[in-house]
């Protein structure tokens, strides 16, 4: 089998693990104007006429000013990383102080090797030969965003600390929590901080509970400590799942928590009481989706395997499970309404199922 690409070879390419690679026209560029600060190795790329080199810069400068940056973040040791501790762990709007550079006219910064820092002299030559596959962002000059920014972004970072210091060691008492957190590509719409975050937490007995992370977080609008919505949700199962992320139980959580999100009558209900719900069922197991496509969940449940809630520095959060209920049971519930959903709470209960979801179930009603 063969590959081929269409289109012109770029001038300036980055490759695998962000290693740039270039043609002769910009190697010339360098070597001419900044030979001290540039290493090329020689490489030959299949398919593909012409010279090319690797290019390595040789010079590392700690010259990134903290101060004029829009944001910066460092690695701490409570994020058990210890041989990045000290280095920065996020970067955006940076600013490098021209009077540590000295004479160096190709770099990498100290700390946060991502950006290739390029004087702008070469940028000007760069841009006359008409090279093609490179982007020049400005490192120098005043900072991107105000005082009044930085400071408001400065809060918003020590909350979202202080938010993750105290939901982090609740999760973990609840089980084995995956240091990974599930983000969508998407992010925002209407949780408090405009950040939607599922975590996995591992249990006894080969069960998995997956847990909102962000409907307790501040209002970013607000900027000032807050527990958000004042609840988290919990959906727990033990049937298996190949993966996690691929799952109807996530599937399911998250359509269940964008109706909560968006809706101020749902979540008053919640903080207190029960409430079932309906949401779409496309990609659901077919046995939960009733004939009108949709899927029932009983939210609020109360588990004697799972807390009520949990502190935070700013108040209580209530958690909140989540059942997914089978098309019968969902349609006893209507039917009956109260006394149909405390009849069902106590047919879970009497044959052991309690708030757990499951699909390979027989009904309680």
């Amino acid at each position: 089998m063969s590959v081929s690409m269409e289109g012109t070879p770029l001038d300036f390419t980055l490759a695998e693990l962000d290693i740039p690679v270039i043609q002769s026209n910009i190697a010339a560029i360098l070597t001419e104007m900044a030979p001290g600060d540039v290493q090329l190795i020689p490489v030959e790329i299949e398919s593909q006429q012409g010279s090319f080199s690797i290019l390595v810069a040789t010079r590392l400068i700690r010259c990134i000013d903290d101060n004029a940056s829009e944001e910066v973040r460092y690695w701490k040791p409570e994020d058990g990383r210890p041989e990045k501790v000290g280095k920065y762990r996020a970067m955006s709007g940076m600013r490098i102080d021209p009077t540590k550079v000295g004479d160096a006219k190709v770099f990498r910064t100290w700390g946060w090797t991502v950006a290739l820092i390029v004087s702008e002299d070469i940028k000007d030559a760069l841009e006359r030969a008409g090279i093609t596959g490179a982007r020049f962002t400005e490192v120098t000059g005043p900072s991107p965003i105000s005082p009044k920014e930085r400071e408001r972004n400065r809060r918003l970072i020590e909350l979202r600390k202080q938010t993750d210091a105290a939901r982090g060691p609740f999760w973990r008492t609840l089980g084995r929590l995956d240091e990974e957190a599930i983000i969508p590509i998407v992010v925002g719409g209407a949780w408090p901080a405009r950040r939607q975050v599922w975590r996995i937490i591992h249990r006894a007995e080969g069960r998995t509970l997956l847990v909102t992370d962000g409907l307790s977080d501040f209002f970013v609008d607000r900027v000032e400590p807050s527990v958000g919505f004042g609840l988290e949700l919990a959906l727990e199962t033990d049937e298996p799942l190949k993966d996690v992320e691929k799952s109807w139980p996530l599937l399911l959580l998250e359509r269940v928590a964008d109706e909560v999100a968006e809706h101020e009558r749902v979540r008053e209900r919640l903080r207190t009481g029960f409430l079932s719900m309906e949401v779409s069922g496309k990609d659901m197991p077919e046995p939960l989706v009733t004939r009108e496509g949709r899927v029932g969940v009983l939210l609020g449940m109360e588990s004697s395997e799972l807390p009520r809630g949990f502190a935070m520095p700013a108040g209580e959060v209530r958690l909140v499970t989540v059942k997914v209920l089978l098309p019968t049971e969902l349609g006893y519930l209507l039917a009956h309404g109260k006394n149909g959903r405390d009849e069902l709470l106590r047919r879970f209960d009497e044959e052991g199922q309690g708030h757990l979801s499951r699909v390979l179930r027989a009904p309680v009603a």
